[in-house]
């Protein structure tokens, strides 16, 4: 039960997967595994507060840190929209300024990475991103954990992302990168993820061809639209419609389970055959969210 079993993260920042080492996060991996099972209870954030902000709507998410922060011995403090106004009301860099002056650190679901990093760098606490239009890396903190216990590790077990090249598709590159995972994103080409991440990252096959799915061990979708796209709906509803994850796409990898952040539109980017049936890990991934984050906000917030 010894916070000196924590991944040297105490006081960091984590906007991106790519803000930590190999090696770190395998430590983080570890001990949310050890948390899930019950090997590590300690309460290393006894008597702290750390404060939540939610631009965007939340369930998972708000829910998950809540109780992890709760079991962690912390207090947190959640904040909507509504509340602080982030960019109109309030200048983002005050609302850094200000709320690293009450609490211990900030865990925030934005619309956009370029707030989250003006507010981390108005802040001398920690920050955490919950959510940004770049990237998702506490949800792909999960679902590496998820693989892991599925399929018995990561290194050479082979993940199709079938969709848009979005957040997701954007941290599981940079998880990729760190965990030997071997990723292909299948989408088509005028969603491909940006191309400053995947030149980074030369082992990742990004491709429209939905053949790629072949072999695969699991398969990734989210939805078409994100929330502050919904202008672009019909758009790419006729852009991805091939890309649907149906009973015959997943005939492709027969040994693949399938995978998805939620929440879910069925009969969209997924069908209600294929995320309702067994080879569904959904609600694992959702699940993990809690181990995931504990393990992080621990090292993080630990020894702050």
């Amino acid at each position: 039960m010894k916070t000196d079993l924590l991944p040297a993260l105490a006081g960091r920042d984590f906007l991106d997967i790519a803000d930590v080492t190999a090696a770190e996060l395998r430590g983080l991996l570890a001990l949310a595994a050890d948390i899930k099972a019950g090997r590590w209870r300690a309460r290393p954030l006894e008597g702290r507060h750390l404060a939540l902000i939610f631009q965007k709507p939340s369930m998972r998410t708000r829910v998950s840190f809540e109780v992890a922060i709760g079991r962690l011995g912390g207090t947190p403090i959640t904040l909507s929209d509504v509340e602080i106004g982030l960019g109109r009301r309030e200048k983002v860099s005050d609302v850094g300024s200000v709320l690293a002056r009450f609490t211990g650190g900030i865990v925030a679901r934005l619309f956009s990475h370029q707030d989250l990093l003006e507010l981390a760098a108005a802040s001398d606490k920690p920050v955490v991103n919950a959510l940004t239009d770049r990237s998702h890396p506490c949800q792909v903190l999960a679902d590496l954990l998820t693989l892991e216990e599925v399929l018995g590790g990561l290194e050479g077990r082979r993940l199709a992302f079938v969709g848009d090249g979005n957040n997701v598709a954007i941290s599981l590159i940079e998880a990729a990168a760190l965990t030997g995972l071997a990723l292909t994103v299948i989408t088509p080409p005028r969603h491909y993820p940006p191309e400053d991440v995947t030149r980074k990252v030369p082992r990742v096959k990004v491709t429209s061809d939905l053949a790629a799915l072949e072999g695969a061990d699991a398969v990734y979708t989210d939805v078409w639209t994100s929330m502050g796209q919904e202008s672009e709906t019909e758009v790419r509803r006729r852009e991805f419609a091939e890309y649907q994850v149906n009973q015959e796409l997943m005939a492709q990898a027969p040994r693949a389970v399938f995978m998805h952040c939620l929440p879910a539109h069925r009969g969209e980017e997924v069908t209600a055959e294929v995320i309702d049936g067994p080879r569904s890990i959904v609600f694992d991934q959702a699940e993990n969210r809690l181990y995931a984050q504990m393990a992080l906000l621990a090292s993080i917030f630990g020894d702050a």
